[in-house]
C-alpha cells in the first residue's frame, strides 16, 4: 500500500527538483499571515444589502484604503471607495457629469491609486495567489503595473506610459472595474455564510448567483435553505410550505418566472376552492400589490396552508418515533362546532376554511389535491436552474463547521434545561449533540441522492428538521404555524425556544460544545438563526467573548424589531471584530451620494501573536501534504 501511494503521489511530482520546490514554496507560505474570513448569516433574500456588504467586506475595503493611501480626504476617501465597489456604475456616472477631458484626467488620477490599493491589499498573499485573483484579459498588464505601482525614479516614465496607452486605447474604464474587483476580492479571503439565504427577501436566486462567482466560500445550512433542499428532494411537505411562504410574503414570481415552477394548477384550484380571509392578508416589506394580485396571493396561501396541514399529518401518522402526534393537528379539530382541543384547552377557530377536507379522514388527500400534489412536486424536482442551486448547496453546504479552532453552525445543540444533550432515537439508535448533526446531514445527503424516494425516514427527517423539537435548525418546541393562522389568543402563537438559547450565555456551556466537536475551549461558536434586539439591549457577543450571534436582521421586516439591518464578523491575523450594520439605502443612492452601510465595530478578540496560516484549518491541510512530500523526497530514489 506505501508503494502504491507513493508511485501515485511521485505521478504528480516525475522530478525531485518539483518535490523540493513544493516544499519550499508550502513552507514559505505556512509563514504568511492568515486570510481574512468575512461571516454573514441569514440574508433571507434580500440581495441588495447582501451584495453591498460583500462589495465593501463589512468596511474592511474602506480600512484598507485609508490605511494604503492616509493622504485622502474623507470626500476623496468615500469616493474611491465607491468606485471600487461599484466600479461600472461609477464610471458612467463620472462620464455622464464630465467632459471627456476631465474624464481622462480622472482616469490619470484614480489609476495609480487603484494599483497602490491592489498592491496593498495583496502583500499577504503569495505572487502566484495574487495573480489567480486577477481578471485573465488584464493580468499581465496588471501585474506589470502592480510591479511598479510606486516607480523608481528611472521607470517613472514606463509606468506612465503604460497607464497613457490604456488611457489612449479606451481600456482605462474595463482597467478600473477589473482593478475594483480585484481588491473586493483579495481584501476578503474567505466567506462563511451561516444559514439561511432563503426565505421572505425577494432575490435568494440572484445570492446564490453571486456566492457561486465566489473564489472560497462555505455554507452552514440554515432551516429556510433546508426546506427548499427537501422540497426538490421529494418532500411533498416542504414544497407546499414554500409555496405558502412565498404566498404570504408576495414573492411567488420566484417560483413562477425565475425557477420555472408552473403553479397555474395550484391558482386554479385555489380560486376553486377559497375565498380571500383577513387572517390570510399578505405581507409586504415595500409598497403592497395590486387587488387583483392580493386576492390571488391570499386564495393559495389558503389552499397550500391546508395542503400542508395534511401531508403534516400524514407525515406524523407514519413517523411515530418522531414523537410530533401533538402537531397533527387536523386531528384535534371539531369540525362540527369549528374548535380545536390543544394542550388540554379547546380554542374557537378563526377564518377556518376547508372544504377539502374529510372530518372521518382529516389528513386524507382528494384525487383532485393526490394529483395536484405531484404535479408541483414534480415541476420543483425537474426545474434546473433550482438543482443547480440546490447543487451548490449541497457541495459547499453542511450542518455545521469546525474551521480555525471556531464552530460555525446556523441555530442551536439540542439541550435539556439543565445543559445536557438533549437526543433524538431513531430505529433503535440515539443520537446528541456532535453525533446527531452528522446523522441529520448523512440523511440530508441520501435523501438528495435519492429524490424519487419521497415518502423514505430521510425525506421525512428533512421535514423534522424544519419543526421537530430535537431539530438544531429551528430549535424550539413546537411549530406554530396553525395557531397563527387561525386561533387569536396570542398565547398560543408563543413557540418555547430550546434551553440552549438561554444556556449559550454561559461560558462553561459554550465551552463543553466546543469540546464536544474537537475543538479548544478558547475558541468561538458562531451563530445565526435568532435576530439580535439590539434595540432592547441585547448583546451579541456571549458568554465572554466564547459565543458570537451575527443575525441582526438583513429581512427589512426584521428591523423593527431589532433596531439594526444585520450584524457580520471578521477574523483576520489580528483577532476578530463585529460590524453592527445600519439598513442600506440602495446601489443608485451609494454611486451618486457616496452613501455606505453605516458600521459600527466592536472587537471580539485579539490574537496574542499575529495569526499565521501554520496556525489555522488550511495550515493543517498543507502540513499533511508536507509531510507526504517529505517521504517522496526521501524515498525518491526508491522507485
Amino acid at each position: 500500500m506505501e508503494e502504491k501511494y507513493l508511485r501515485l503521489l511521485k505521478a504528480n511530482f516525475p522530478e525531485k527538483e518539483a518535490v523540493l520546490t513544493e516544499l519550499i514554496n508550502l513552507e514559505a507560505i505556512q509563514h504568511l499571515p492568515k486570510g481574512t474570513e468575512h461571516f454573514v448569516s441569514d440574508i433571507h433574500g434580500e440581495f441588495p444589502a447582501f451584495d453591498h456588504v460583500l462589495r465593501n467586506g463589512s468596511g474592511s475595503v474602506k480600512e484598507k484604503v485609508a490605511e494604503c493611501l492616509p493622504e485622502l480626504t474623507q470626500e476623496q476617501l468615500t469616493e474611491l471607495c465607491t468606485l471600487i465597489y461599484y466600479p461600472e456604475k461609477k464610471i458612467q456616472k463620472i462620464q455622464e457629469l464630465r467632459t471627456d477631458e476631465e474624464t481622462t484626467a480622472w482616469f490619470r488620477i484614480v489609476l495609480p491609486l487603484l494599483l497602490k490599493v491592489t498592491n496593498y491589499a495583496g502583500r499577504k498573499y503569495t505572487r502566484s495567489k495574487v495573480r489567480k485573483a486577477l481578471p485573465q484579459k488584464f493580468a499581465y498588464i496588471i501585474e506589470e503595473l502592480l510591479s511598479e505601482s510606486d516607480p523608481q525614479k528611472d521607470k517613472v516614465d514606463y509606468f506612465d506610459a503604460i497607464i497613457e496607452k490604456i488611457i489612449q486605447l479606451k481600456q482605462a474604464p474595463a482597467l478600473i472595474t477589473a482593478l475594483g474587483y480585484t481588491i473586493q476580492r483579495l481584501v476578503v479571503d474567505h466567506l462563511h455564510v451561516v444559514g439561511d439565504i432563503f426565505d421572505r427577501g425577494p432575490q435568494p436566486d440572484f445570492i446564490i448567483e453571486r456566492l457561486m462567482e465566489l473564489p472560497s466560500v462555505d455554507i452552514q445550512w440554515g432551516n429556510h435553505d433546508l426546506v427548499w433542499i427537501a422540497a426538490i428532494s421529494g418532500s411533498a411537505v416542504a414544497a407546499l410550505n414554500l409555496i405558502r411562504i412565498s404566498a404570504r410574503y408576495g414573492n411567488l414570481e420566484i417560483l413562477e418566472d425565475r425557477y420555472g415552477i408552473n403553479l397555474r394548477p395550484l391558482f386554479a384550484y385555489s380560486e376553486k376552492y377559497y375565498a380571500p380571509l383577513p387572517a390570510f392578508q399578505p405581507k409586504f416589506d415595500e409598497e403592497p400589490c395590486h387587488a387583483e394580485e392580493a386576492r390571488l396571493l391570499n386564495q393559495v396561501q389558503q389552499a397550500a396552508a391546508i395542503l400542508q396541514f395534511k401531508l403534516e399529518g400524514q407525515l406524523i401518522q407514519r413517523r411515530p418515533c418522531f414523537l410530533l402526534q401533538p402537531r397533527n393537528v387536523l386531528e384535534y379539530i371539531d369540525y362540527q362546532n369549528q374548535t380545536i382541543h390543544l394542550n388540554q384547552q379547546t380554542y374557537p377557530l378563526n377564518d377556518f376554511h376547508a372544504p377539502t377536507i374529510d372530518p372521518k379522514q382529516p389528513t386524507a388527500l382528494t384525487l383532485e389535491e393526490e394529483n395536484l400534489v405531484d404535479r408541483l412536486l414534480t415541476a420543483f424536482q425537474h426545474s434546473e436552474k433550482l438543482r443547480r442551486h440546490m447543487d451548490f448547496l449541497m457541495e459547499k453546504g453542511g450542518m455545521y463547521l469546525c474551521y480555525n479552532n471556531n464552530l460555525l453552525f446556523h441555530g442551536c445543540i439540542p439541550l435539556h434545561e439543565n445543559g445536557d444533550l438533549k437526543s433524538l432515537r431513531i430505529e433503535n439508535v440515539t443520537y446528541a449533540g456532535k453525533e446527531l448533526l452528522d446523522y441529520y446531514e448523512q440523511q440530508i445527503r441520501k435523501s438528495y441522492r435519492e429524490p424519487d424516494q419521497r415518502t423514505d425516514l430521510a425525506t421525512d427527517l428533512l421535514w423534522y428538521l424544519w419543526m421537530g423539537e430535537c431539530s438544531s435548525l429551528f430549535g424550539k418546541e413546537a411549530m406554530t404555524t396553525f395557531e397563527r393562522y387561525y386561533l387569536l389568543d396570542p398565547k398560543t402563537h408563543v413557540e418555547k425556544k430550546n434551553p440552549y438559547y438561554r444556556l449559550r450565555n454561559e461560558e462553561e456551556i459554550c465551552q463543553e460544545i466546543l469540546k464536544l466537536f474537537g475543538l479548544p475551549e478558547t475558541g468561538h461558536i458562531i451563530n445565526g438563526h435568532t435576530p439580535v434586539k439590539e434595540k432592547q439591549g441585547e448583546n451579541p457577543i456571549k458568554a465572554h467573548g466564547r459565543l458570537i450571534v451575527i443575525d441582526g436582521g438583513y429581512a427589512k421586516g426584521y428591523q423593527k424589531t431589532t433596531g439594526i439591518a444585520g450584524y457580520t464578523l471578521l477574523s483576520n491575523s489580528y483577532g476578530m471584530q463585529l460590524a453592527a450594520h445600519q439598513p442600506f439605502t440602495s446601489v443608485t443612492d451609494a454611486v451618486e451620494n457616496g452613501t455606505d452601510i453605516l458600521s459600527v465595530s466592536r472587537l471580539v478578540a485579539v490574537a496574542e501573536k499575529r495569526t499565521k496560516v501554520k496556525d489555522t484549518t488550511i495550515g493543517q491541510k498543507i502540513t499533511q501534504e508536507m509531510d507526504d512530500l517529505e517521504i517522496i523526497y526521501q524515498f525518491f530514489d526508491k522507485f
